[in-house]
């Protein structure tokens, strides 16, 4: 399901941004002149368990370390091939913010303030999706843990 149907029939208050494509969360903040603590990038992650999804600002890394701990077992970063598989209705290597709509669990950054304005990645590299994260939170259901770092030790894209 698109990302925009789904908080259209959800009754959400969001707004749509086109941009030039960006296919990183640091490139869709530079073109849309928001600070990247704003923008948030969605990361898939490969389990024991299967996959999750971690949703952070796209100025810091997944710490997969962290993350193991946290979730008791191995996480690595999902390679593209994985990507493509879970999202078929996203162009090619976009991963959505709303990992239930793929039954997947989601996972929030704790630093993430749940009254901040946040702009997420849709189903492709040309739109965004700006909404407030407590709005996110409340479909997505998110479980909130602190798992990002500012430096690259372990991480993501």
């Amino acid at each position: 399901m698109r990302v925009l149907d789904f908080l259209s029939e959800q009754r959400i208050a969001f707004e749509t941004i086109l941009h030039p494509p960006a296919f990183t969360a640091q490139k869709r903040a530079k073109y849309l002149h928001v600070p990247g603590s704003q923008v948030a990038k969605n990361v898939l992650l490969a389990g024991l368990r299967g996959y999750v999804l971690a949703v952070l600002p796209a100025t810091h890394y997944v710490d997969t370390a962290k993350l193991t701990q946290d979730l008791g077992g191995p996480v690595r970063l999902a390679d593209d091939q994985d990507i493509a598989e879970v999202f078929l209705d996203c162009e090619w290597g976009v991963v959505p913010p709303f990992g239930m709509l793929y039954g997947l669990p989601t996972l929030l950054e704790d630093m993430l303030a749940s009254d901040a304005v946040l702009v997420f990645e849709g189903n492709t590299h040309v739109e965004a999706i700006r909404l407030r994260c407590r709005d996110f939170e409340r479909l997505a259901q998110p479980r909130r843990l602190h798992f990002a770092c500012r430096n690259i030790g372990q991480s993501t894209r």
